[in-house]
């Protein structure tokens, strides 16, 4: 159902070079690039996550509760996944490991701009 899902930038470039980076674990490589946005994608048919500079021109602000989820299959690659995002400059907003009692495994971590992401699995 999925199509994409964008967040919100100030520094296309380093932003680009973040997920680049993190998102090189998972297989994702860059799908489509303007000079607004990059989006990445693991298929060509699949969905894309993108980063974009606002088109309002004002300056890029997470949202408040708002929060992206990538479904990562494996609990050692979420492991290596948050610590390579802390790594590469994001911070921790919750360490890997199981949350409550119905299968779910997640390491939460805010990007260099502030958007909160979590690797999870269930």
């Amino acid at each position: 159902m999925i199509g994409y899902i964008t967040i919100g930038t100030n520094d296309l470039e380093r932003a680009g070079r973040f997920y680049d980076d993190l998102f090189s674990a998972l297989g994702a490589r860059r799908a489509m690039q303007e000079d607004r946005f990059i989006a990445w994608a693991t298929s060509d048919a699949g969905p894309m996550f993108c980063v974009m500079k606002p088109y309002n021109g004002l300056a890029s602000a997470p949202g408040n509760g708002n929060m992206i989820a990538l479904a990562v299959g494996d609990t050692a690659l979420i492991d290596k996944l948050h610590a390579k995002a802390l790594a590469l400059g994001g911070s921790d907003e919750g360490a890997p490991g199981p949350r409550g009692d119905g299968g779910f495994y997640g390491g939460y971590f805010r990007d260099l701009d502030g958007n909160k992401v979590v690797f999870f699995k269930m």
